[in-house]
C-alpha cells in the first residue's frame, strides 16, 4: 500500500503541524579517504545545528574502522557540541582488547555506546565468536556496565534479524540485552509503520519496557537500497520501488520524492506515541535536514532570528 492515500489528501498537507518537540538523532560512519572526511564533516556542521540528542558513529565489520571510528569520535567531542555514542562490536578482538577500546573512550570523554554483535567477518559465511572475546552483545553490553556508567544503546530488529531462526528467540535475545543493562534500542531501518508498532506490541509482551527508537533510512538510491535490505533482513515494500521507477538518471526528483516519504513515515509513527528518530545519514546530510525541517526542527540560530 502506498503512503501516499486519500487521508493524505483529505488532510491538506502532511506537514502542517510540526513535531519539532520529538527528539532526533543521527548516524554517520567513519570515513576512508580525505574526499569522504569532507563530505562527512560538512554534513555533520549541517546537521549539528538542528541540535540532535546524540550522534552515533559506526564500526566497521571486523573492527576494521576501530582506529578511524575513535578519531571521529574525539573529534565529534573535541569541535562540536554534539555528543558522541561509539559503536562498539563483538568481533575480531578479544575481551581485553574491547575493554581496552572502552576504557579510551571513557578517558576521552565517551559517555554513550551502541553496542552490538557485529557482522561475521569477510568471507565467512556465518556469525562465530572470536576466541576469547566476547560471546555476544549481551555479553558487551554487561562489560561495558563493569566499566563505566555508560549510556548503552542496541540493536533491534522489527523485521527479525537474518540470523534469528524465529520472532521468540529475536525477542529472547533483546530482553537479555535489556537486562544486561541496555538503556534503548534502535531499530534496523523499515518502511512500514505498522511493522514497527507490531514489534512495539512483541516487545511489551516480553517485558521490554526501554524506549525502541526507530531507525530511519531516508532512500538515496533504490538499488542500492535492495542490495542492502537483503543483507540486514529488512524487506522493501512494492509500492516503494513504483514510487522510483523511471528516477533512476533524475537525482534530484529521487531527492524529493525520498524526503516526503520519510517525512510522512516519522508523521505516522509520531501520530502513533514515537517522539524520537534515528537518522541514518550515510554521511549525506541533505536528505536527513530536508525530513528535519518538514517535521519542525529548524536550525537554532535560524530559529532566535525568527523570534527576535
Amino acid at each position: 500500500m502506498s503512503p501516499f492515500n486519500d487521508t493524505t489528501a483529505r488532510s491538506g498537507s502532511l506537514f502542517a503541524s510540526p513535531i519539532a518537540d520529538a527528539n532526533i538523532s543521527f548516524e554517520f560512519f567513519p570515513p576512508k579517504t580525505p574526499k569522504m572526511e569532507d563530505t562527512l564533516w560538512t554534513s555533520i556542521k549541517k546537521l549539528e545545528s538542528l541540535n540532535p540528542s546524540f550522534v552515533s558513529v559506526t564500526y566497521g565489520a571486523g573492527g576494521s574502522t576501530r582506529e578511524r571510528t575513535h578519531n571521529t569520535v574525539k573529534r565529534l567531542i573535541d569541535e562540536t557540541s554534539l555528543s558522541p555514542a561509539a559503536h562498539l562490536t563483538c568481533v575480531g578482538a578479544t575481551r581485553d582488547e574491547v575493554d581496552d577500546v572502552i576504557r579510551d573512550y571513557k578517558a576521552a570523554g565517551v559517555r554513550s555506546i551502541v553496542a552490538l554483535r557485529g557482522d561475521a567477518p569477510d568471507g565467512a559465511d556465518t556469525y562465530t565468536p572470536y576466541p576469547g572475546g566476547y560471546e555476544n552483545a549481551a555479553e558487551l553490553v554487561a562489560g561495558i556496565r563493569r566499566i563505566g556508567d555508560f549510556d548503552i544503546s542496541i540493536a533491534a530488529y522489527p523485521e527479525i534479524h537474518p540470523d534469528s531462526p524465529n520472532l521468540a528467540a529475536d525477542l529472547d535475545n533483546l530482553k537479555r540485552k535489556i537486562d544486561a543493562g541496555a538503556n534503548r534500542a534502535i531499530t534496523q531501518f523499515f518502511f512500514e509503520t505498522d511493522k514497527y508498532f507490531r514489534f512495539l506490541d512483541h516487545c511489551q509482551s516480553y517485558g521490554i519496557d526501554v524506549p525502541i527508537v526507530p531507525g530511519i533510512l531516508p532512500v538515496s538510491n533504490f538499488k542500492t537500497l535492495k542490495a542492502f535490505a537483503a543483507s540486514t533482513g529488512a524487506s522493501v515494500p512494492d509500492w516503494l520501488g513504483h514510487l522510483f521507477e523511471g528516477l533512476d538518471d533524475r537525482p534530484e526528483t529521487r531527492s524529493l520524492v525520498a524526503a516526503t516519504i520519510a517525512g510522512e513515515m516519522c508523521r505516522k509513527l509520531y501520530a502513533g506515541g514515537v517522539k524520537d528518530f534515528h537518522f541514518y545519514t550515510l554521511n549525506r546530510a541533505d536528505l536527513t535536514f530536508a525530513v528535519c525541517h518538514m517535521l519542525g526542527h529548524r536550525p537554532e540560530r535560524a530559529q532566535s532570528g525568527e523570534q527576535g
